[in-house]
């Protein structure tokens, strides 16, 4: 089985050849683990690639929560009781003749000490995507686990002269003097997020195409801000021929479909960043659109489901 043929059937619609991802490199062995899923939503190519994982304390996924709720849930979802591995994922579209990279991965910090992160563009070169390929990038925020991919050496370089990056300008407004009052993050965090975005803008200064609220990036793949995880966080909404698909960044996480109003120590508006993803979560249920997000368990393609006074993650079934 070929990693990159796997995808989820939508409403019925023909298999497709994706051409997005190469399947096969002779005398290359495939990982044991898959890192990359594809899904056709209509005429629009989508692949999922693990960017890797990234061990954080669990008091991370709700600091607002009693320690005693916070334990019997991880235990419910056999999780360990202090840190636990935070899926990382990154999505590749293909829209016409665009080709979007929707964030880019943690990259190789060698002072972060995280050998299972930052595995994006190791991933692309195994999928056979070349970066020079990649038209427009669309950055959900500039958090260092979604920028750092583009500040590998060596990368730039091998990127379009041409390429467009998006995003918020409320988000570049914001790391000119971020204020991380309301953020609980682990020592060293804070630091080490100002770094990487204050390098990452002046590196990909000149790339920049800065929107207020929404922006059609390629046809049918529209990024449209949300605040709340940071003030100019956005979602990606793709959409083609009656199916949808939203990658909505870190405005979901694995424990918010049950306890949407836990607060995720990196965000700097905790209150707005539940109201976004309470919001977030009626959508995706009332349209039935296909979800993915940054830090679901991988491939994290799954659906929406109202569940009384709460929400239900519904994944997939693996399509071979």
């Amino acid at each position: 089985m070929s990693q990159a043929e796997t995808k989820p059937r939508t409403n019925g619609q023909q298999e497709k050849n994706m051409s997005l991802v190469k399947t096969s490199h002779p005398g290359r062995p495939e990982e044991l683990v898959p890192s990359r899923y594809a899904v056709q939503i209509g005429e629009i190519e989508v692949v999922v690639i693990s960017d890797g994982v990234l061990p954080l304390p669990t008091k991370m996924l709700g600091h607002n929560a009693a320690p005693a709720a916070r334990a019997a849930w991880l235990d419910e979802m056999f999780l360990p009781p202090d840190a636990f591995d935070w899926a990382l994922n990154v999505v590749l579209v293909r829209s016409g003749d665009r080709t979007i990279l929707i964030d880019a991965g943690l990259g190789l910090d060698p002072n972060l000490n995280l050998p299972r992160a930052g595995q994006l563009i190791k991933r692309l070169e195994g999928a056979g995507i070349d970066l020079g390929s990649v038209t427009d990038v669309v950055l959900t925020h500039l958090h260092m686990d979604h920028i750092g991919g583009l500040l590998v050496n060596g990368v730039k370089e091998q990127l379009r002269p041409d390429l467009r990056i998006h995003l918020a300008a409320a988000e570049v407004k914001f790391w000119e003097a971020p204020d991380f009052s309301h953020a609980v993050m682990p020592d060293g965090f804070p630091d080490a997020l100002r770094a990487t975005a204050k390098r990452f803008l002046s590196v990909y200064h000149n790339q920049l195409q800065q929107f207020e609220d929404e922006y059609e990036v390629a046809p049918g793949v529209v990024a449209t801000r949300t605040g709340g995880h940071t003030p100019g966080h956005c979602v990606v909404r793709v959409a083609s021929g009656g199916d949808r698909l939203m990658f909505a960044g870190d405005a979901v996480f694995a424990v918010g479909f049950e306890h949407p109003d836990w607060y995720n120590g990196f965000e700097h508006d905790p209150e707005e960043a539940a109201r976004v993803r309470t919001g977030l979560f009626k959508e995706l249920a009332a349209t039935r659109s296909l979800l993915v997000a940054t830090h679901l368990p991988f491939p994290s393609v799954g659906r929406v489901a109202v569940d009384g006074d709460h929400f239900r993650w519904v994944p997939v079934f693996w399509d071979y």
